[in-house]
């Protein structure tokens, strides 16, 4: 099933997105509430939230335009943008320097401080939820992924199963508060590239429809009056 692309993603981005949401992870594991543990699991489990939430929107969009008769070359198309994105996630980010964005970026950077001064269970989920909508390049190439996903449900569950893949390093980071080496980021940082262009290549498989068992299934057109339809068969 194509959601444990969705884990590795997750966590191997995890060791580039430390740099933004480590210090937050921080802030939240060196909290000094004695709900230590409730802590984290909440502001984790907001993070991964948000991603559902954003995947459930980019997958109604794949799942719209999939209606629109595309299916096969939308799959293809997202695939080739995934390579894309796999060798410039990085400098997907400098979106964050745009004017259009930058005012939203510093709204939301003013919540997290909000919450995480504030603290609580509720203001840690709060953290969480404000986290996941921080401008981040591999977040991007999830979110490619959910929406050649082409279903709205399966786009939520894409980017729920992406942010529990993030959540490993950064319980770590929390429990031992002190960030990962840049040594250790970027052996698995080298990674990411190769990852990307490997799940670029299964939506490019997905979509040529070879007729191999869940992996580039048959798409056959079907008749209706005077329309025509593509339905994808899994066999």
């Amino acid at each position: 099933m194509i959601l444990w692309t969705a884990v590795v993603l997750g966590f191997l981005g995890s060791f580039h997105c430390v740099g933004m949401c480590g210090p937050i992870a921080l802030a939240v594991g060196n909290s000094g509430n004695k709900s230590f543990l409730w802590n984290k699991i909440l502001y984790n489990v907001g993070r991964s939230m948000t991603y559902a939430a954003l995947g459930l929107i980019v997958g109604s969009l794949g799942f719209t335009l999939s209606l629109a008769g595309i299916q096969q070359g939308f799959s293809i198309g997202m695939g080739a943008l995934i390579l894309i994105l796999s060798l410039s996630y990085k400098k997907s980010e400098q979106l964050i320097a745009l004017p259009a964005l930058s005012g939203f970026v510093g709204w939301i950077k003013r919540k997290l401080a909000y919450f995480l001064k504030k603290g609580g269970r509720l203001a840690f989920l709060a953290t969480g939820l404000a986290n996941g909508l921080l401008p981040c390049g591999m977040v991007y190439m999830a979110l490619v992924a959910a929406l050649g996903m082409q279903s709205p449900w399966m786009g939520a569950a894409y980017m729920f199963f992406f942010g529990l893949g993030t959540i490993p390093l950064l319980l770590v980071l929390m429990y031992s508060g002190q960030l990962i080496s840049n040594q250790s980021r970027r052996f698995f940082q080298r990674a990411i590239p190769y990852f990307g262009m490997v799940l670029g290549l299964i939506f490019i498989f997905r979509g040529l429809g070879l007729g191999l068992h869940g992996f580039s299934p048959d798409l056959q057109i079907y008749n209706y009056g005077t329309e025509q339809f593509e339905i994808t068969l899994c066999r």
